[in-house]
Order: structure tokens, then sequence, then C-alpha cells
């Protein structure tokens, strides 16, 4: 418990979900962490790192192979037997499991795998299962590990190679990073059952110069590209004893504008174009990106009751669901009231200087 306890808070830093992954366990154990499923519930997984050992040498992290402090490992066969007792306990209902590098790094992913093994072969294990792929990992075991997970991921850290060579030495950004993730997706492609669930990201905010616009850039392309199905957003902390410990961390509000921007790109397929960028190349802290957008849209005031889907989802406001929900209903009757609106969980204040009801322009864009 001892070897877990260190694990599991030092694998905080690789996101599996921004906004509740700090939330207390009932259970009050080590490793317990909740992410988010769809419809919003609450999801408990067991996260932890195999090994906080890593010969990597990243500036922004608590694990980087300079640092001075106690390094443990547990082996598959205690990682599974943990896993096991709390998922039998009811604690968790999935893993995440990541690992920092001990040794070469085929050696370290293989004793990753090997838990997924233990789990689903040995222990007839069918729940969620994500794991992490090691940078630089071989083509053969990505196969194999994507064979046992749900779902699998590699953390790209940076928008750019100069980015990752700025925080680290020992990664290659297009050989160790981007073509891996280039791999999974033409694994998947070949065979949709290896890891039905696809792939994920992470990159670091703040620990280099890149720009918001940057970071954007590069995350669509991962979409449009390489299949990623989300990007997480970790804000930069300067820790203790590490090469960075002296930098200014960034804006408490950066990754949540990312995280916001990111689903006008992802969920409601805004071209890039469409978001707006200070001068600097960051998005405004102040205002939402959506609303920001909207502002220097020409499609607007848009009529509820005739608007295409894709205008609809443009409204601050509106979201996807409701937007679905407004062109059903609208089938049978029109919409009359804003009341009628606010019942289907639009933000009628956010949406007011935007729409008309029946060709009535509601509200003045300046009384906000």
């Amino acid at each position: 418990m001892r070897k877990m306890q260190v694990l599991s808070d030092t694998a905080q830093f690789d996101l599996c979900d921004y906004v509740n992954h700090q939330k207390q366990s009932r259970a009050n154990l080590p490793g317990i962490y909740y992410t988010s499923a769809s419809g919003r519930c609450q999801i408990p997984l067991f996260k932890v790192l195999m090994t906080n050992k890593c010969s990597n040498d990243c500036k922004y992290c608590i694990n980087n192979s300079k640092r001075n402090f106690t390094r443990i490992e547990l082996t598959p066969e205690e990682l599974t037997r943990v896993f096991l007792n709390y998922y039998h306990n009811k604690y968790v209902e999935g893993l995440f499991l990541s690992s920092g590098i001990s040794g070469d790094i085929d050696t370290s992913m293989e004793k990753v795998i090997e838990v997924a093994r233990l789990l689903r072969l040995e222990h007839g294990y069918s729940g969620y299962i994500h794991l992490k792929i090691l940078p630089g990992s071989s083509k053969d075991l990505i196969k194999r590990a994507m064979g046992l997970a749900n779902r699998v991921s590699v953390n790209i850290e940076s928008a750019t190679s100069d980015g990752l060579a700025e925080l680290s030495s020992t990664k290659d950004y297009q050989k160790d990073i981007m073509l891996r993730l280039k791999w999974i997706k033409d694994i998947r492609r070949k065979n949709p059952l290896y890891a039905p669930s696809g792939q994920t990201t992470q990159m670091i905010v703040g620990a280099t110069d890149e720009t918001d616009e940057e970071i954007l850039n590069r995350i669509k392309y991962l979409y449009d590209k390489l299949d990623v199905k989300k990007s997480y957003f970790s804000s930069f902390q300067a820790l203790e004893d590490t090469p960075l410990e002296n930098k200014n961390e960034p804006h408490p509000k950066r990754a949540n504008r990312l995280y916001q921007t990111d689903a006008l790109l992802n969920i409601y397929k805004f071209d890039l174009k469409e978001i707006i960028f200070q001068k600097d190349g960051l998005l405004d802290i102040n205002n939402d990106p959506k609303y920001s957008a909207a502002l220097n849209m020409d499609i607007f005031p848009v009529e509820i009751n005739h608007a295409h889907y894709n205008d609809l989802i443009r409204v601050p406001g509106i979201g996807t669901i409701s937007a679905k929900k407004i062109i059903a209903i609208r089938k049978k009757r029109p919409f009359t009231k804003l009341e009628e609106l606010k019942k289907l969980g639009v933000a009628v204040r956010r949406a007011e200087p935007f729409i008309k009801l029946r060709g009535i322009y509601q509200t003045a864009l300046d009384i906000f």
C-alpha cells in the first residue's frame, strides 16, 4: 500500500478526466480516481503508474531521470492483485494504467501489457482497461496492447517538434510519438475490435511558449488525420526539484478554455477558422470561446423554428442535445416562448441575443 500511495500520487499528472480526477473515493484508498462517461455519470477507475523509475529527462515531469528521489516499482502480479481486490469490493469499475520507463522501452511496455493479459486471460476480467502506450514502443507491442485494452493513448505533450525538444532530449516527436499514433490508427482500421474505444492523447499546457493556436492546430490534425478521439490538457505545474521549478505557471483558466474550444472542434465540428484568437495566439481568458466565435459570425440572429442544425449549435447556450430536441419538436409545432427552450436545457440568457422566435428578435446584444 505504501507503493500504491506513491505511484497513484504521481499518476495524477496523467489525465483520464480533467474535471473529476481528484474526487475523493468513498473507500479512501490510493489509486481511485473518477472519470466522466456518457450521460455525465462518474466512473471510478484504478489509476496508477507501474513504476516511477524513468529514463526520460522531461523537464516538467516529477519522475524525470535526473531527479533524486525514491524509485518504486510494482510487478504485474502485484498490480493485478491490488486491482482485483478493488474491483471485487466494488471500489473501481476499470483500470487506467501508465508507467515510467524502467530499463528499455519495450521491457517496460511488456510489463504494462502483462497486467492486461493477466486480467483478461488468467482472471477472466472483461471490464474497461485503458493502457498508456510508451513513446517509442514497438509496433508489435502496441498491437498486443490494443488486443487487450478498450482504449489506448500516447501522450503527445507538445504541439510541435521544437516544443518537445525544448522539454526533453530523450524523445523524438515524429518518430516516438506521431508515428506511434499513426500505427494505432492503422491497426484499428484493419481490425476495429482492437482498442474499440479508440485512442486519446494528452498535452502539457504552459511548459513552453507554444500558443493556443498552435496547440489547437495540432489537435485538429490529430482528429482529422489520425482518428484521435479525445485530447486532454494538463496545466503545467512548476514542481520542486525539476528543471522548470522556477517557470511561471499558466493562467488557471487557460486549460479550461482549451477544453471548451476542443469541444467546439471535436463535438460541434467547428472549423478552426471560426475560432477567435488574440494577437498573441492565445484564447481570450475572460470569454467563452463559443461566445467569442459567435460575435464574429454573420449568421445571427437565427430563427429557432427554421435554422439548420449546424447553425443552432453555433448559438451560445445551445448544445448538441438541445439542438436535436429543438429540431424534433418544431416538426410538430413552432416555438413561441423562451421558456419552451429553457425546458429543453437551453441557457436562454446566453442564447437570447443570437436567436429569433417566429421572426421576433428576442433582445439587444448590448444589454449583456
